[in-house]
């Protein structure tokens, strides 16, 4: 495949939800014929082996709330620099690069610098994760609506400026980054009108081989994550879809088992 990547252009990449196959098509040209590619840290090692022998491979990951990360804005001025140097410059994040990856203040960058860009989206760790954990991110008898919110800031911090009303009354939820607030998230939804009954799943790793997944409800999942010492990176879902994954897999196994042939029996 030829080159594909144009010199001076910053492309914002979406890596996928973690398995290196699930890159789209377009984001993995880029990748293979940039001329530097700056990552994020949980980019998987595999995608990165796409990258060609002559690119620069530049780590920008942010990992533990931000604690000896890289700063965003040493991130900005090198997309612009590079990019001005006339190279072909792939930014490559995790999930989709506009779902609380910072892609739309990277571009937000570019643009006024005259730095030219392209926004190449990815399969965000709501859709992928939940895919693979068995449970539709929607479902038609299971709501009309899904909300994806960041779960970063403590939800009894003055950073955070959630409305848990508006999101109890919401058919399905999706916490990005909350590992560390499962219960107390729980506890907020609870709190402004959700059932306690109401199920909830945690999902680490989705997508990779080490993927698991937690199903509770609002009153238990918080403890059932701290037992189960979960680190992430992780996505806690609530609503009614998350009863869909039992039945999904029941119906998997079932049909598995009728599909297989016969034994001679002795």
């Amino acid at each position: 495949m030829g080159r594909f990547a144009s010199a001076g252009v910053v492309y914002l990449v979406g890596a996928g939800p973690g398995a290196p196959d699930l890159i789209t098509v377009r984001g993995l040209r880029v990748l293979r014929s940039a001329d530097v590619v700056l990552h994020d840290a949980l980019v998987s090692p595999e995608l990165l082996a796409e990258v060609s022998a002559h690119a620069e491979l530049v780590s920008v990951g942010k990992r533990g709330y931000c604690i000896g990360s890289t700063k965003q804005e040493t991130i900005n001025d090198a997309l612009v620099r590079l990019a001005r140097e006339g190279k072909s410059v792939c930014r490559l994040k995790c999930g989709d690069p506009c779902v609380f990856g910072r892609g739309g203040e990277e571009a937000e960058v570019l643009a006024e610098a005259g730095v030219p860009f392209e926004i190449v989206p990815g399969v965000t760790s709501a859709a992928g994760a939940c895919a693979a954990a068995g449970i539709p991110i929607t479902h038609r008898a299971a709501g009309q609506a899904v909300a994806l919110v960041t779960g970063h800031h403590g939800p009894d911090s003055s950073e955070c400026t959630l409305d848990w009303d508006a999101l109890a009354r919401m058919p399905g939820v999706v916490f990005y980054m909350g590992v560390r607030h499962v219960a107390k998230i729980a506890a907020k939804l609870s709190d402004s009108g959700l059932a306690s009954s109401t199920p909830a799943a945690v999902i680490e790793s989705g997508t990779l081989p080490a993927q698991r997944v937690l199903v509770g409800d609002l009153s238990d999942i918080g403890t059932r994550a701290e037992s189960a010492t979960i680190r992430g990176p992780a996505i806690f879902v609530v609503g009614e879809v998350v009863r869909f994954r039992e039945k999904l897999l029941d119906l998997v196994s079932t049909n598995a088992s009728a599909t297989e042939p016969t034994r001679p029996t002795n």
